[in-house]
């Protein structure tokens, strides 16, 4: 692969090492922040019941005063009724004594309603106080134990943070941007090995969504400094460190020149015997065969 390709596949493993380092970072520091989370809504709990028992002792204040006032007005219906002059005028005290009194009773339900609410939600309130109390105590043992191993891992992600950087610094503007849109955009997953699945073919494909891919494109990669994308994922492709030219690129077979065929020693010399012997009986036959006459 060319210079800028080469960059790329540095920047990929450099970033994915980081990204792995954060990841380990993150887990060892989920369980306090589950904690932080779990006391953060334990807190936001304890605002609202305190809000609503605030609101509920002082509806019960309020009520306790319109209690008092109806008190205060049937007491003074009654001293004006002992001193009325005739018999309307002491019903007309009456009356408005038994009308406070009816006030002053629905007064006292509502008191009553309000009290109960009250009294339930002060032992919930204690109740959340402490589990807030005892949350708080857990979160910081937590913290008590992973604050070296949190200091381990954070010195790791900031040291390959700055190879990550060092290895960007490589790459054309161009390409950078083009990694950094995808790695956004693929979570760190900006490129994917090409794989050869079949020995004696040069059929590709790109190991990340397994689309199939044109034979010409392991030759782009191999010769050319030019960036390749995956046409389904659309990730840059590279050539894996396990795929060389010769096992990637199909060479033809060597054509073999054919052998002479070699004659067995014994097989020639039965031949040769055997001329020798059809001549000596031809010649005896023409010995023995009589000249014509003229």
């Amino acid at each position: 692969m060319g210079p800028t390709n080469l960059a790329l596949v540095k920047l990929f493993r450099a970033d994915q090492e980081l990204r792995a380092a954060q990841g380990r970072l993150d887990a060892a520091s989920r369980s306090v922040r589950a904690q932080e989370r779990r006391i953060a809504d334990l807190n936001e709990n304890l605002r609202l019941l305190q809000s609503q028992l605030r609101e509920q002792k002082a509806k019960a204040a309020q009520f306790d005063l319109d209690i008092n006032t109806r008190d205060i007005k049937i007491e003074k219906f009654r001293s004006q009724q002992q001193n009325a002059s005739n018999h309307k005028e002491y019903q007309a005290f009456l009356t408005e004594i038994n009308t406070e009194k009816i006030d002053k009773s629905k007064l006292e339900d509502e008191l009553l309603k309000v009290m109960e609410i009250v009294e339930k939600l002060q032992p919930q309130i204690t109740d959340l106080i402490a589990q807030i109390q005892s949350d708080q105590a857990k979160l910081a043992q937590t913290q008590q134990q992973l604050v070296a191993k949190l200091t381990e891992l954070q010195t790791e992600v900031s040291q390959r943070k700055t190879v990550r950087d060092d290895a960007a610094k490589a790459v054309p503007p161009k390409a950078i941007d083009t990694f950094e849109r995808l790695a956004e955009k693929l979570d760190g997953e900006a490129m994917s090995a090409i794989g050869k699945f079949h020995s004696r073919r040069e059929e590709y494909v790109c190991t990340a969504c397994n689309m199939s891919l044109v034979p010409d494109v392991y030759n782009r990669l191999h010769s050319r400094d030019e960036l390749v994308f995956c046409p389904s994922c659309h990730r840059l492709l590279l050539i894996p460190a396990d795929l060389p030219p010769e096992t990637a690129i199909n060479k033809p077979k060597e054509r073999r020149e054919p052998r002479e065929k070699v004659v067995p020693a014994a097989i020639g010399r039965q031949t040769s015997a055997s001329d020798i012997s059809r001549s000596i009986t031809s010649e005896e036959d023409e010995a023995a065969t009589p000249e014509p006459q003229p």
